[in-house]
């Protein structure tokens, strides 16, 4: 039992379950492939990527090996030779070369006494979201298209940093202080929520809307902090909860947010603002995360709680529906070049709105504080409520129960009891003449009445 619990100690804590599928999916390995690897079947690995179930023990090891992502070791001035990489075969074979430091593995979480980690700075792509104004723009990822504008809130993938790698930020760096949680909250706020109003609005075609998303976003973030500042895409957390708020069919009871707000005045961007809103909510915010805030397939289709084929194809149909209002969308040669124009002009649309600026950072931090202690204020109160009637209730009911007498009543219908019936007027006169008239009469025995 002792040894058992040391070796999964050993292991560091895998990551969310739809960032194991993203992991996989970025490997190109199939759960086939994963099952075979580890030893089990394909239904085992599919509820691992589904949270019902994790694993344990060996396999846990060999799981989290065989999905980490390939640390980029980078070579110093002593030392230039070649670092070895653990691959998905050796994972999958349980070797473990010497060049494979545990410093490449995932950090464990923080413990509790000490302040959570401080989300990547500016200049990390994972969890870029520029500013309405001018985002930096990122080197692009293979595959994607070049020479598109930035989206506001965009974060790109640099090919110097490997996707699943996690920088460190210069509040982690030996000697020097640790960002409080509340600084690392109002950085991750001044970078990233202009520009996710500005992706919101085109999501909801409401600005307040938008805007109440993205504040409803941040004071939930706020309020399961040491979650989020340990989250590989802090901004990526946050966004996904600001669509989530953004796309609930119950703002539409709201009078405020019946009807979307007037289009735009340009002909071009009017058409493009309705070809959006025409769209199923799926359909627009799988086009808006691939085609306007770029990210990958597979991580669009872990975001929109999709399969990889099944945003592919949802894509492809919010495509072909937005390029029959757009002539010029339509007449591309490639995909590439689709995504392109519509990154373009997915960008140009929500720079040109004029969207509501959020509050402050410390004003969204004291509404988060100041809700979360009014519900907790609100429990206390249920339950101190409910505790006096239970004690009311105990107090005043009775010790014992005490069936009440029914009220009389007359009940027609029912049969006769057994046995000699009552009398009737007729039959007492009849008696009462017999027992005058016994004694006379002609001669006979009489009876003698006792």
């Amino acid at each position: 039992m002792t040894r058992s619990t040391t070796d999964e100690a050993a292991v560091p804590p895998l990551p969310s379950p739809k960032e194991r599928r993203r992991l996989r999916e970025a490997k190109s390995l199939s759960e086939d492939e994963v099952a075979a690897a580890v030893g089990v079947t394909r239904a085992t690995v599919r509820s691992w990527e589904t949270g019902r179930t994790s694993p344990r023990g060996r396999k846990r090891a060999l799981y989290a090996k065989l999905i980490a992502p390939e640390p980029t070791v980078k070579p110093t001035a002593k030392s230039t030779a070649k670092p070895t990489v653990v691959t998905a075969k050796a994972a999958a074979a349980g070797a473990r070369p010497a060049a494979d430091r545990p410093a490449a593995e995932p950090a464990a979480a923080p413990a509790a006494t000490d302040p959570p980690e401080a989300p990547p700075p500016p200049s990390d792509p994972r969890a870029g979201a520029g500013t309405a104004d001018g985002p930096s723009r990122a080197p692009e990822a293979p595959g994607r298209p070049s020479g598109a504008a930035e989206m506001p809130g965009e974060r790109r993938t640099s090919p110097a940093e490997a996707p699943g790698e996690r920088r460190t930020s210069p509040a982690e760096a030996p000697g020097e202080r640790r960002t409080s949680p509340a600084e690392a909250f109002d950085e991750l706020y001044a970078r990233t929520a202009p520009g996710l109003v500005r992706q919101t609005y085109l999501l909801s075609g409401r600005r307040a809307l938008a805007r109440e998303s993205v504040e409803r976003a941040f004071e939930l973030a706020w309020q399961r902090w040491p979650e989020v500042a340990v989250d590989r895409d802090p901004a990526g957390w946050v966004r996904a909860a600001a669509y989530e708020y953004a796309m609930s069919p119950w703002h539409r009871l709201r009078r405020t947010h019946r009807h979307p707000d007037a289009p735009p005045t340009e002909p071009g961007k009017r058409a493009l603002f309705d070809a959006l809103l025409d769209l199923p909510p799926a359909y627009r915010r799988t086009l808006l995360l691939y085609d306007g805030v770029g990210l990958d397939l597979p991580e669009t289709a872990a975001e929109t709680e999709a399969s990889t084929p099944a945003a592919a194809g949802r894509l492809m149909t919010a495509r072909a529906a937005v390029a029959e209002r757009l002539p010029e969308l339509a007449e591309a040669d490639s995909p590439a070049e689709q995504s392109a124009l519509l990154h373009d002009r997915l960008g140009g649309l929500a720079r040109a709105e004029h969207v509501p600026v959020p509050r402050p950072a410390r004003a969204v931090r004291t509404g988060s504080e100041n809700k979360a202690r009014l519900w907790t204020r609100a429990a206390v109160a249920g339950v101190a409520l409910l505790i006096a009637v239970t004690g009311l209730t105990l107090h005043t009911a009775p010790t014992h129960y005490e069936q009440p007498i029914s009220p009389p009543e007359r009940v027609g219908g029912v049969p006769p009891r057994g046995g000699p019936q009552k009398l009737t007027a007729q039959d007492l006169k009849l008696q009462k003449s017999l027992g005058e008239q016994l004694a006379h009469g002609p001669e006979r025995l009489v009876p003698e009445l006792r």
